[in-house]
Order: structure tokens, then C-alpha cells, then sequence
């Protein structure tokens, strides 16, 4: 199955660099790239697309405005020059940002997120969704089973990096190499399963390992794996009594 993406951008160079991309890559088609964020709209109205690589500061109608229109159906990355902006992509749930100049492996990278969502919604339509996703606790455990592809997988509590929100499922991100894992359940089910005094919410769609922040710089956010990460306001008192700031 091909994943079919749009690209919106009022740069005319930057929606030849992303399509060109898309081009390039064979799991994915493009169906539109536009400069005009009010003729995009009308075109996802008329046929959504799987993927949309949207820039976030734009005349008339900018990127964050515009996601808020797109069916809940279509993934959202974010594209954009500035890094404050990318943080923004948190609060609706984009499943990737890329800061410009956009690299190929970058863009890959973004596309692999989107396809592991889509395989998981795919499994998981073709199978009875449970109540429960894991094992009740992991707080005197040093493992969770973690229900993925109608299977229960064992992941061990020190390979984790960071847990993110995806809509409706969640994907955890390990250090130790192994492929990430996609689950349909929610952050507060990650928060009831991972020990509490070793892993930390940090924002609406992130959960990091408090042993794995390799620094947090003044703006608070966190450098971890290949990720950075904004601790928002909300969980910016609690996380700063875990790491004594």
C-alpha cells in the first residue's frame, strides 16, 4: 500500500525539494503540492491524503490554523524553518516535524513513523480491540508486555528512550537498536505502567527515561536519543523536582 501525500508550503522550492522526495521514495504517491493554504483546504476537503507535509508559518492561513481542518485520518508533519515552531506541532498531535533545510534521511525517517501507524491501525481494525494494551504494572518489574499487532510483546524497561502519543495509539522508542513498537493505548495507560521514578511525562504526547536526557538546555528541552523534546508549562514544575532544578 502506497501512502498518499499532499504537500503545502508557501515556497514554491521548498514543495518541489518534499515532492521530489516523495518521488523518490517507492512506498509513497504524490496527490498535490500547493503554495496557497486556502486551495489546499478546499483539495484535502475533496480527497484527504494519507500523509501531509505541512509548513507552519504561512500567509493567510498558517499551519497550525490548517491542521486543525484536516481529517483526523490524515498524519501531520510539520515542516518549518524555526525551531520554536516545530515545538508547537505538540498541542495537535503532529506525528513528526523536520526542520528546513529538510534532508532526505530526515524525511525517511518522518515517512517511517507514518507507516508504522498505519500498519498498526491496519492490524488492529483486522483484530477484537482489548480494554488493556499491557501488563498492569511495571513498577517492581523489569518488563511490561505490551500489546502490539494482536501480540504481546515483552519490552525491557531499561531499552526504553521515550514514549510518544499518536492519536490513538503510542510509540515506544528504544535505545538499544531494536524497531520501534506502536500500541493502541493511551499516554495515561504508559504513565500507569512505567515506573514513576524513572520515567516522566514531559508534555501531552511525550514520556521520556529520566536516565537516558542527555541535556536539557535553558529553553527546557530535553536532548535525548535523536529526539528534542519541550517540556510544556503545564510539566514544567513537576520536571523540574525530578531533575532538582
Amino acid at each position: 500500500m502506497k501512502l498518499r501525500c499532499m504537500v503545502i508550503d508557501d515556497e514554491p522550492p521548498a514543495v518541489r525539494l518534499i515532492q521530489s522526495f516523495i518521488d523518490r521514495t517507492e512506498a509513497l504517491e504524490c496527490v498535490g503540492g500547493y503554495t496557497d493554504s486556502v486551495e489546499a483546504v478546499q483539495k484535502i476537503a475533496q480527497n484527504p491524503p494519507d500523509v501531509l507535509f505541512l509548513d507552519i508559518q504561512m500567509p493567510d492561513l498558517d499551519g497550525m490554523q490548517l491542521s486543525k481542518m484536516v481529517p483526523p485520518e490524515t498524519k501531520i508533519v510539520f515542516t518549518t524553518a524555526y525551531k520554536e515552531y516545530a515545538f508547537d506541532s505538540y498541542d495537535v498531535s503532529a506525528i513528526d516535524y523536520l526542520l528546513k533545510p529538510v534532508s532526505y534521511a530526515k524525511f525517511l525517517k518522518a515517512v517511517q513513523k507514518c507507516q508504522e501507524w498505519y500498519e498498526m491501525k491496519n492490524a488492529s481494525s483486522q483484530t477484537e480491540s482489548a480494554p488493556s494494551t499491557a501488563a498492569p504494572s511495571a513498577q517492581n518489574s523489569g518488563a511490561v508486555f505490551i500489546k502490539s499487532d494482536s501480540l504481546l510483546v515483552r519490552i525491557d524497561i531499561s531499552e526504553i528512550l521515550y514514549v510518544c502519543a499518536l492519536k490513538d495509539y503510542v510509540r515506544f522508542v528504544f535505545d538499544s537498536g531494536r524497531k520501534p513498537i506502536i500500541s493502541l493505548m493511551t499516554m495515561k495507560n504508559v504513565e500507569q505502567i512505567l515506573p514513576s521514578d524513572s520515567f516522566i511525562r514531559v508534555s501531552r504526547s511525550y514520556i521520556v527515561s529520566l536516565n537516558k536526557i542527555r541535556s536539557v538546555d535553558k529553553n527546557n528541552c530535553i536532548y535525548i536519543g535523536d529526539e528534542v523534546v519541550r517540556v510544556t508549562d503545564v510539566y514544567s514544575d513537576q520536571f523540574k523536582k525530578f531533575i532538582g532544578g
